[in-house]
């Protein structure tokens, strides 16, 4: 019977969801895959890009575990696509690929005074709590006055973070560094913006009430939003999920410290709409000292259009959260425009042709962009599988298909690559930290001491 030897790169949701849909799909071969993940440890943006606090989105990670401890799927993990392996090794020893490397970077925001010193992309401070190996270990919360860039959940997370109090935050996995960072800031007020009004906002209802629960946080709506013309009207009237956001603002616009008229809370989270960031000014030193935003206003269809009326707010931070971005990838196409790798439902095409590239296909947002939840990468992961499965014809035939061959050659090239029995001990040993602080866990931040850790080194 013909063997199919997958490799797939990427060990997020889109991966691991990947390898399990083909394992379970009817076919006419055999299975062999192999999971390569650039970090020490699985589950990409669950364990790096989901906020501490968020228990109820990591239950995420309990299928992903369930599907890699089965035991019929190898992961490699500290092995980075294009130095440890090339698309040359996988060709060498594989019949195909499947690239689910995720979008990790910011999208730019092209406004004059956006790279000042202290103006920052929500990607970068999301990777600092959550304690991701490569940044670094100290993040500064200088100023009392931040603002955050977008009206997605990600700008959510970012903006609840900053307001919440640290020692809150001490049930979840946050690692001790963070903390620290955390409890030493002096933020009293965080200021999100979004262009568009209420009712054509990005979050989603849960992640909106989370911050109504924040201990000794008032949370600040203003009145003028509140106009809604009839586009909203209809939004409302017509969308469970935007009448529950509704219903959820207009409950805040009756609580003290609405308008800015002052509640009891030591900080205030205050939510912004109909504004467009135009300008971020700066002090003498070239640090973020105000922002400069245009009032928008609805254009009847769901998007706006500007009033000409500019307002300025002191901050002394900047947080832009307008989307994430795909990274090129050594040796495979790539949509500079788009930060995404160029495909028909997944298939690899040519950048510039549109002609199919055998062999390499893409699952995730580095196929379709940073662009629905993650129940949604299962749909997507299995449209790719069904058209992995019937290109059988095309696929690439492996010089060296053996399992022994991927392991000899990263231990000729001096890897140090860690398998599912070192996640596990990581795990345990994470969890073991946490446990007598009645902690769900303590993350191990360095990547070497990960990596030790994991090889039982």
């Amino acid at each position: 019977m013909t063997k199919l030897r997958l490799a797939i790169v990427g060990a997020g949701p889109a991966g691991i969801y990947a390898a399990d849909i083909l394992l379970k799909t009817e076919r006419a071969f055999d299975v062999s895959i192999d999971l390569f993940e650039q970090l020490p440890a699985p589950y990409g943006l669950v364990r790096y890009g989901v906020a501490p606090d968020h228990p109820r989105i990591k239950g995420v990670i309990n299928a992903l575990r369930d599907v890699l401890d089965r035991g019929d799927i190898r992961i490699f993990g500290n092995v980075r696509f294009g130095e440890d392996v090339t698309l040359a090794d996988l060709k060498k020893h594989y019949n195909a690929v499947i690239f689910a490397t995720g979008a990790v970077r910011d999208a730019s925001l092209d406004i004059p005074g956006i790279d000042a010193a202290g103006s920052f992309g929500a990607a970068d401070f999301v990777s600092w709590f959550d304690g991701h190996p490569d940044v670094p270990r100290e993040w500064t919360l200088d100023a009392e006055s931040v603002a955050v860039l977008g009206n997605g959940n990600v700008a959510l997370d970012v903006a609840r973070i900053l307001a919440k109090h640290a020692e809150d935050l001490l049930p979840t996995e946050i690692p001790d560094n963070v903390h620290a960072g955390l409890e030493a800031s002096k933020i009293t007020d965080v200021h999100v913006f979004g262009r568009r009004g209420p009712a054509q906002v990005k979050f989603t209802p849960l992640e909106l009430r989370e911050l109504g629960e924040l201990r000794d946080v008032d949370m600040v709506v203003y009145d003028e939003d509140f106009d809604y013309d009839e586009a909203s009207k209809d939004a409302v009237a017509s969308n469970k999920q935007v009448k529950v956001i509704d219903r959820v603002l207009q409950q805040w616009r009756t609580r003290p410290g609405v308008n800015n008229s002052g509640g009891e809370a030591s900080r205030r989270l205050h939510l912004h709409f109909w504004a467009k960031p135009v300008e971020i000014k700066t002090d003498a030193a070239g640090k973020v000292a105000a922002i400069v935003y245009e009032r928008t206003k609805s254009d009847g269809s769901g998007g706006v259009v500007g009033t000409g009326e500019l307002r300025e707010l002191e901050i002394g931070q900047l947080y832009r959260a307008v989307g994430y971005f795909g990274s090129p990838l050594k040796g495979v196409p790539f949509d500079k425009r788009h930060g995404v790798i160029p495909n028909h439902e997944g298939q690899v095409l040519q950048k510039d042709s549109n002609e199919r590239v055998p062999g390499i296909y893409a699952t995730g947002w580095i196929k379709r962009g940073p662009v629905g939840l993650i129940g949604h990468t299962k749909s997507d992961a299995m449209e790719t599988v069904q058209h992995l499965v019937n290109d059988q014809g095309s696929w690439w035939q492996p010089e060296d298909p053996s399992e022994a061959a991927i392991p000899a050659l990263l231990e000729s090239r001096g890897v140090a690559w860690t398998d599912l029995d070192g996640w596990h001990r990581l795990d345990e040993h994470e969890i073991a930290l946490g446990a007598p602080h009645e902690r769900a866990r303590i993350k191990v931040v360095p990547r070497d001491e990960m990596v030790r850790i994991s090889r039982g080194e």
